[in-house]
């Protein structure tokens, strides 16, 4: 009769470490997948910053820049563009993820009744109604006006563009001691807005150009209260590169 040989009971490890063993392993390789996903991401986001002159817009909120850039306001590199005066524009990438940030910031903000954004062929415009930030005749700052430029500080404090800031007015003459013509008192104002920026908020002087087009560079006709409104404007371009020389000439 043979005897049933007994199983070897030493050496090797149970069935059930085996199998608890390869799923520590899987988990193990799982997660440094993760890790190097974002690892990834964060190397995108900061190829992404480098090609922003190596600041992004808005990086004193919690959300970043690319969600600013990609949100609903977002256009399309080389996409055309209807501009203010009907003729297409079309947007490069840096110019239309400018776009869309600010479009997204000013819309966070709440500022959308007060400041409008559009782009142009010099770069991105936000557009701000003068009876927000003076007094007819006047180029003192209101005290309401820090409403509006202390968020936009915040804004500009963030990126490394040239600002300009134009001033413009409607036809009606202005003939005083102060202001002669409208010359001077469009300038006045641009030169004031500058000033806030650069003296309260401590921005960078170096960046910013103040302009003065008087009524000669109006967006509606003179002849109603209605249209000289909306000719009494502050305008802030933010200056986007428009040529290969020009980006060789700000390097």
């Amino acid at each position: 009769m043979l005897k049933k040989r007994k199983k070897n009971s030493g050496g090797g490890a149970p069935e059930w470490m085996v199998t608890y063993s390869d799923m520590v392993t899987l988990l193990l390789t799982f997660f440094v997948l993760l890790y190097s996903f974002s690892n990834l991401d964060a190397e995108k986001f900061k190829t992404f910053l480098a090609s922003f002159q190596g600041q992004g817009i808005l990086s004193y909120s919690n959300a970043p820049f690319e969600e600013y850039a990609s949100g609903p306001n977002f256009e399309a590199s080389e996409k055309p563009l209807a501009n203010e005066d009907s003729s297409i524009l079309t947007l490069d990438t840096n110019t239309a993820r400018t776009l869309a940030a600010v479009q997204n910031f000013i819309e966070e903000m709440g500022l959308e009744a007060e400041v409008t954004v559009r782009a142009e062929e010099r770069g991105v415009a936000l557009n701000i109604k003068d009876r927000i930030l003076f007094d007819s005749g006047k180029a003192a700052l209101k005290p309401e006006a820090k409403q509006i430029l202390d968020p936009l500080a915040k804004l500009f404090g963030t990126i490394d563009q040239e600002i300009w800031v134009e001033g413009h007015t409607d036809n009606r003459p202005i003939n005083t001691r102060e202001y002669p013509t409208n010359w001077e008192l469009s300038t006045a104002r641009s030169s004031r807005v500058i000033r806030y920026f650069t003296e309260n908020k401590g921005l960078d002087p170096g960046k910013f150009v103040a302009i003065g087009y008087g009524e000669y560079r109006p967006v509606a006709p003179n002849d109603s209260s209605e249209n000289m409104q909306k000719n009494r404007r502050v305008v802030m371009i933010i200056r986007m590169p428009v040529n290969e020389t020009e980006v060789n000439a700000n390097e």
